[in-house]
C-alpha cells in the first residue's frame, strides 16, 4: 500500500497542476524470458516490444509474485504478496479446484488513479473472479471490454468449456475475430477516444497471448515455417504467435503516436509469468518454466517507458512486479521523476521475496514456496519435496544446489506464511 508520506505528496501534486501522464499497462500471458530479441532471443522477430524496451527503462531481474496467472496478476494490480491478497493459487470457476478469493476489502491499483481523475480500463483478461463483488467494474475500472476467465479454448470461438466467458462492463459479448487483435482494436478505439477528450486514462491490456492454445493466424505460421522449416511444429507454433503479439503491441505503439499522447504516456510491459515450457516455449538462459518456482517460470522481461521523461538504462536490481503498484503513482504525479529517484525505489525495497503457488491436481491443494534476497534463493518445486539453496549471483541458472541450508531464508518464509496464514481464500 502506499506509505503516508507518499499519499500526502501524491496529493500536493494534484493540486499543483502538475501535468500527470496517461498509463498503458501491458500484460503478456505465460511469455518467456527468452522470447524477445532483446532478452537473447535467436529465432524470433520483435521489433515493436525491442523498440519500446530501448526506448525505456529494461529491467533483468524482474519477479512474477507467482509462478501462474491469478497469484501474479493479484499481486500486480492489489500490491501485495498473493496469499496475503486471498490468491495463493489458481481462481477457477470450478469449486473443487479454485485456490482464491480476493479479500473484499483491498484498494486496487485503478482505485488509486480513479482518486486522481484518471478513467480506468481494463481490456482483455481478467481471471480474478468469475461474479460480483470480484469482476473488474467492482474493482475499480471504469471500463471493462474482455475475458472473465481463465483461458479460452479457441482463440476465435473464445469459449472455455463450452461457455462464454467475454463481457462488456457485464454485458455478454460475442465478438468475432482472434483474440489478440480484438484486444488491441479495443484499446486502439479506447485511446482514441480519450485522446480526442483529452481525458486523462489508466489502461490495462491483458492480452492471453501467448498462453495456449498456441493458435497463431495462418499467415503468421505460414511466414515462419518458411523461414525455419526444420524447426520443430510445437516451436513453429509459438515463434508466430508471439511475432503476431509483437505486430499488435506495434498497432497499438503507432496508436498512441498518432494521437500525438506517446510522449505522454507511461508504458509498462511484462508477463505475468515465465513461459510453458511443454507448448514451445524459451525462458533462456534460465531452468524451469511456467509452474516452477526456478527462474524459468518466475524472472520476466518487464520495462517501463515514458520517452522525453525517463533516459534509456537498464537495471539489474532484483524487483518484484507487485512493486509497481506504488511505483506507477509516484511515477504519474513526479515523486519520481529522475531515472536516479527509480533506481533508488527499486533498491530500498524490501528485498526479502517470497513466491507461492497453492494448486490442486497432482499437489492436492497444497503450498509450495521460494524466498530470495537476491543474493540467495531457497526453493522448493512441488510440496512434497525438499528445499533446495542457490547462489543466484553465480549460479542464475540453478544447476548446483549449496551444501548449506538457508536458515535465515527459511525463517523469513515461515514468519510470510504465518502472516499470510490469517488471510482467507476460500
Amino acid at each position: 500500500m502506499l506509505k503516508p508520506l507518499l499519499i500526502l505528496v501524491v496529493l500536493l501534486h494534484a493540486f499543483s497542476g502538475v501535468t500527470q501522464p496517461n498509463i498503458v499497462f501491458i500484460l503478456a500471458d505465460d511469455l518467456g524470458y527468452g522470447e524477445l530479441g532483446c532478452y537473447g532471443s535467436k529465432d524470433i522477430r520483435t521489433p515493436a516490444l525491442d523498440k519500446l524496451i530501448s526506448d525505456g527503462i529494461q529491467f533483468k531481474r524482474a519477479y512474477s509474485n507467482s509462478t501462474v496467472c491469478s497469484p501474479s496478476r493479484a499481486s500486480i494490480l492489489f500490491g501485495d504478496y498473493p496469499d496475503r491478497l486471498g490468491v495463493p493459487g489458481v481462481i477457477r470457476d470450478n469449486p473443487d479446484n479454485t485456490w482464491g478469493n480476493l479479500r473484499d476489502n483491498l484498494v486496487s491499483m485503478p482505485n488509486l488513479f480513479q482518486q486522481q481523475d484518471y478513467n480506468t480500463a481494463l481490456i482483455g483478461k481478467w481471471h480474478l473472479g468469475y461474479e460480483s463483488p470480484d469482476l473488474p467494474n467492482d474493482r475499480g475500472f471504469d471500463f471493462f471490454r474482455g475475458f472473465v476467465g481463465d483461458m479460452m479454448d479457441d482463440y476465435y470461438s473464445h469459449l472455455r468449456n463450452g461457455i462464454n466467458w467475454m463481457r462488456e462492463n457485464e454485458k455478454v459479448i460475442d465478438p468475432k475475430g482472434h483474440a489478440t487483435d480484438l484486444f488491441t482494436e479495443w484499446s486502439q478505439q479506447y485511446i482514441a477516444e480519450k485522446a480526442s477528450s483529452e481525458e486523462l486514462f489508466f489502461l490495462f491490456l491483458a492480452y492471453n497471448a501467448p498462453h495456449d492454445p498456441v493458435q497463431p493466424p495462418k499467415e503468421y505460421l505460414a511466414q515462419v515455417q518458411r523461414r525455419f522449416p526444420n524447426v520443430h511444429l510445437k516451436r513453429q507454433k509459438m515463434i508466430a504467435f508471439i511475432e503476431h503479439l509483437d505486430d499488435n503491441i506495434g498497432r497499438l505503439i503507432t496508436e498512441l503516436k498518432e494521437q500525438g499522447i506517446y510522449e505522454e504516456t507511461i508504458i509498462v510491459f511484462t508477463s505475468d509469468n515465465g513461459g510453458a515450457l511443454n507448448h514451445g516455449a524459451n525462458n533462456d538462459p534460465f531452468n524451469g518454466g511456467k509452474g516452477d518456482m526456478y527462474e524459468g517460470g518466475i524472472r520476466v522481461p518487464c520495462s517501463i517507458t515514458w520517452k522525453g521523461e525517463l533516459a534509456p538504462d537498464v537495471t539489474h536490481e532484483p524487483f518484484m512486479l507487485m512493486d509497481l503498484y506504488s511505483l506507477l503513482p509516484s511515477l504519474s504525479n513526479r515523486v519520481i521523476a529522475t531515472n536516479q529517484g527509480l533506481e533508488a525505489f527499486v533498491k530500498n525495497r524490501n528485498k526479502s521475496m517470497v513466491w507461492v503457488r497453492r494448486e490442486g491436481h497432482r499437489f492436492g491443494g497444497q503450498a509450495y514456496y521460494a524466498v530470495s534476497d537476491g543474493k540467495y534463493k531457497l526453493l522448493q518445486n512441488s510440496p512434497f519435496e525438499p528445499f533446495k539453496l542457490f547462489d543466484l549471483e553465480n549460479d542464475s541458472t540453478e544447476v548446483s544446489p549449496l551444501g548449506k541450508n538457508g536458515k535465515e531464508l527459511l525463517k523469513q518464509l515461515t514468519k510470510h506464511i504465518q502472516q499470510s496464514g490469517k488471510i482467507p481464500w476460500q
